[in-house]
């Protein structure tokens, strides 16, 4: 403890002296040592006591700025110190209540409020102990308590509200934190949506255009500029991704899977009810069809896909069905994504492989 000390002033030395969050006002407290000084406006120490004086100084001061570092047990040399100092100076100077004063605030030093307090008790205790048994009169007793008490208990509250605000900054950080990395999720999870479906849609343009080379230029073209129009558009939401702009509609996105199926020779039917769907949960649908049509692209071979959209019970419920030859289907980060969108909104997700793949998704009808 004492070595923590010695290693805290050796710090305060180099500066800075108070801690840049407490301010200025540290500083202003010193003002209170005028009451040590003032018994040598009318009475002229001697030399000796003039040394005393100086010499106090010396080593309160470091003290002094050293206990705004400390915390608990390596707060306690310095109350030590200062208590020392008053009990040194009590029988030549009534102002040396001041030191009592002092290490009353230096209370606050304790994070436990029961020991900042029970300290703070024996600190004026063993002051008021003091003077009489040196026989002090009662100007030097009356300001050890009635300031001393006063000056410990507000400084031990502040210390408390200094530290909830500061526990309530780190909380705000730490969530500002968790947000972060919840977007950096969110981002991961769209753009595997949006460039998985886009990139498989290009791939299989350009190997349709790399059949219809030779035999059918003009399909080929046809092709070729479908495979750019889908590049630019995938260019452009990329950009709305990031910065947090995408909302896709879910009309949209049924015109995209369409012509992405009728591409790869997929007929696709659907039964959609013309329902007014709150923005976020169709976000969270048009996203779920993007990624199954991603995936029956990929994996399925299929011939026909069923896509059905109704309110059922209060919940909007999206099916997707294929007649593909999945065997089965694995966990990947396009469907942890879409189960995560899922939950999130209250709803849930259902995966079954019965002669193709069959996607449930229901989510609550609430609105924004």
């Amino acid at each position: 403890m004492w070595r923590e000390s010695r290693a805290t002033l050796m710090r305060v030395l180099r500066g800075p002296w108070i801690p840049p969050r407490l301010g200025r006002a540290p500083y202003l407290w010193l003002i209170s040592l005028a009451f040590f000084g003032w018994k040598y406006f009318y009475v002229r120490p001697s030399a000796l006591e003039l040394v005393g004086l100086l010499a106090t100084l010396a080593v309160f001061l470091p003290v002094y700025f050293a206990s705004f570092w400390a915390r608990d047990r390596a707060a306690i040399p310095y109350m030590v110190v200062t208590f020392v100092l008053g009990i040194a100076w009590a029988p030549l100077n009534f102002g040396a209540c001041t030191f009592f004063i002092f290490a009353a605030a230096m209370c606050a030093r304790f994070d436990r409020q029961i020991v900042a307090y029970g300290t703070l008790a024996m600190i004026l205790v063993s002051a008021a102990a003091i003077a009489l048994l040196v026989d002090l009169p009662l100007s030097f007793l009356m300001p050890t308590l009635a300031t001393g008490t006063p000056v410990g208990i507000a400084a031990i509250m502040e210390a408390r509200i200094r530290r909830s605000r500061e526990q309530l900054l780190m909380k705000q950080e730490e969530v500002e934190h968790l947000a972060r990395i919840a977007e950096r999720e969110r981002i991961s999870r769209d753009m595997h949506d949006l460039l998985g479906h886009t990139l498989s849609l290009i791939t299989l343009k350009a190997e349709l255009a790399g059949r219809l080379l030779d035999r059918d230029p003009a399909a080929c073209r046809n092709e070729i500029r479908d495979i750019e129009h889908s590049a630019r558009q995938a260019l452009s939401e990329v950009r709305h991704a990031v910065s947090g702009y995408r909302e896709t509609g879910l009309a949209h996105e049924l015109a995209r899977a369409k012509a992405a199926l009728s591409a790869a020779g997929v007929a696709l039917e659907t039964q959609v009810q013309p329902l007014a769907i709150p923005a976020v949960a169709e976000n969270v649908l048009a996203l779920a069809l993007r990624e199954a049509v991603t995936n029956i692209l990929r994996h399925a071979d299929a011939q026909a896909c069923t896509v059905q959209l109704a309110l059922e019970d209060g919940m909007l419920v999206l099916r997707i069905r294929d007649d593909g030859k999945a065997a089965s289907v694995a966990p990947g980060n396009g469907l942890r994504g879409m189960r995560e969108r899922v939950e999130h909104l209250g709803g849930w997700l259902a995966l079954a492989v019965e002669q193709g793949v069959a996607l449930e998704l229901r989510l609550p009808m609430a609105k924004e």
